[in-house]
C-alpha cells in the first residue's frame, strides 16, 4: 500500500513539474505564426509552456549564443564564425534543426488588375534604387497589358537582424553581381540610400500596407493576413512563379541533394519551383545543462517534426519534404542530456 502511494506521488509531482515547466527562446518572426499555434497546442497536450519572443533572427542568434534563452530561431544558419563563437561562450555545439518551409514574398502596394511580374534583374534594380519608378519601361516590358501608374517606387526592408533578409539577399547575390559585391548577404545588410526600414514582418507588410507606390519582402503569411498583393518572380527555368506552398516544395525538392550534413542549406534561385524560399530552423545547444528541460525541448522537437507538420500549410508554410524531417529527427537524437 505504501509502495502504491509513493508511486502515485512520485507521478503527481513529476506531473505537476512538467505542467509548469517553461521553455524560452528568441528569434524569427518569419515562422512565428505557425510557432504560435505550435506552442499552443503542445501546451494544451503537455502542459508545457512557451515564451517566444519574435524578434528577429539576428536576435535569436545573440541569445542561444549567450545562452539567456533555451533555444533561438532563425531563417538563416549561423555561420561558421558565429557558431564557433557560440561553440566559446557555450562550451558545446548549436544544432540547426529545420522546422518548414517558407516564401518570401514580393509585396506591394498598387492596384493592378493581376500579379504584377518581375523578372531577377529588374527586382534586383528596384531594391539597387536603379529602377525607381512604376512606369519604368523594364517593368512595363514584363507586364504587357497592365496599366503602370506613374509615381515613384517606395522599397521597405527589415530594419532589425532577420533571417527572411538572409534569404532574400542570399537570392539577390545569386541574381546580381552588383549586389554581392556592394550589399552581400546576411540578416542585416547596409541598404541604398532612399528606402524605409521596418521592424520584424509584421512591420515590413504594415509599412507597405499603409505607403502607396511601396514594394517590399515578408514572409507569405504575413502578406495573406494583411490581404498585400504579390509579384510573380521569374525563376532560374524562366516560369514566372507565384509563391504557393506547392511551388516552395518543388524548390526544396529539386535542391535535396546539395544539402549539407548539417542542414544548413540554401534553396534560393532553385532549379524549379518558387526562386526566393528558406528553411527556417531552431538552433539547440547539443549538451543541454538542464535536464528536464533538455528533455521537454527534445520531445517537442521530435513531436514538430512529426504530428506537428500537419499544421504547416493551413498557416502558409510548407511542411518539410519526408527526407529532411527525418534528418533532422537524427540531429536531435544527438542531444545530450546531463
Amino acid at each position: 500500500m505504501r509502495l502504491l502511494l509513493a508511486s502515485a506521488l512520485c507521478v503527481f509531482l513529476s506531473s505537476s513539474l512538467l505542467a509548469q515547466l517553461q521553455l524560452n527562446g528568441a528569434g524569427a518572426t518569419f515562422p512565428y505564426v505557425l510557432y504560435s499555434k505550435w506552442f499552443d497546442v503542445y501546451k494544451k497536450k503537455t502542459g508545457i509552456q512557451f515564451n517566444y519572443q519574435s524578434i528577429g533572427s539576428g536576435g535569436g542568434i545573440k541569445q542561444i549564443t549567450d545562452g539567456t534563452v533555451d533555444f533561438g530561431a532563425s531563417d538563416g544558419p549561423m555561420t561558421d564564425e558565429q557558431l564557433a563563437l557560440a561553440r566559446q561562450k557555450r562550451g558545446t555545439d548549436i544544432l540547426h534543426i529545420p522546422t518548414t518551409l517558407g516564401a518570401v514574398v514580393i509585396a506591394y502596394n498598387l492596384s493592378l488588375p493581376k500579379p504584377l511580374q518581375l523578372t531577377p534583374d529588374v527586382l534586383a534594380d528596384i531594391f539597387l534604387g536603379v529602377i525607381k519608378r512604376w512606369d519604368d519601361r523594364r517593368i512595363a516590358a514584363i507586364n504587357p497589358g497592365i496599366s503602370l501608374p506613374s509615381k515613384p517606387i517606395v522599397v521597405v526592408h527589415r530594419s532589425d537582424g532577420s533571417g527572411t533578409t538572409a534569404i532574400f539577399t542570399d537570392y539577390l547575390c545569386k541574381i546580381s553581381n552588383y549586389w554581392k559585391q556592394r550589399y552581400g548577404q546576411g540578416t542585416s545588410v547596409s541598404w541604398p540610400k532612399g528606402t524605409l526600414g521596418a521592424k520584424g514582418n509584421e512591420g515590413v507588410a504594415g509599412q507597405i500596407k499603409q505607403t502607396s507606390g511601396s514594394i517590399g519582402y515578408v514572409e507569405l503569411a504575413y502578406a495573406e493576413q494583411n490581404n498585400l498583393p504579390y509579384a510573380a518572380i521569374k525563376n532560374y527555368a524562366g516560369e514566372f512563379i507565384l509563391p504557393s506552398l506547392s511551388e516552395v516544395t518543388r524548390a526544396a525538392e529539386s535542391m535535396l541533394g546539395t544539402i549539407p550534413e548539417d542542414l544548413r542549406a540554401s534553396i534560393t534561385n532553385a532549379p524549379r519551383g518558387y526562386p526566393i524560399a528558406g528553411f527556417t530552423w531552431l538552433l539547440v545547444p547539443r549538451k543541454q545543462s538542464n535536464r528536464a528541460k533538455g528533455k521537454a525541448l527534445v520531445d517537442f522537437l521530435r513531436w514538430a517534426l512529426t504530428e506537428g507538420q500537419a499544421y504547416c500549410a493551413d498557416l502558409h508554410y510548407a511542411p518539410l519534404p519526408k527526407s529532411v524531417a527525418e534528418r533532422a529527427l537524427k540531429k536531435v537524437a544527438l542531444i545530450e542530456l546531463p
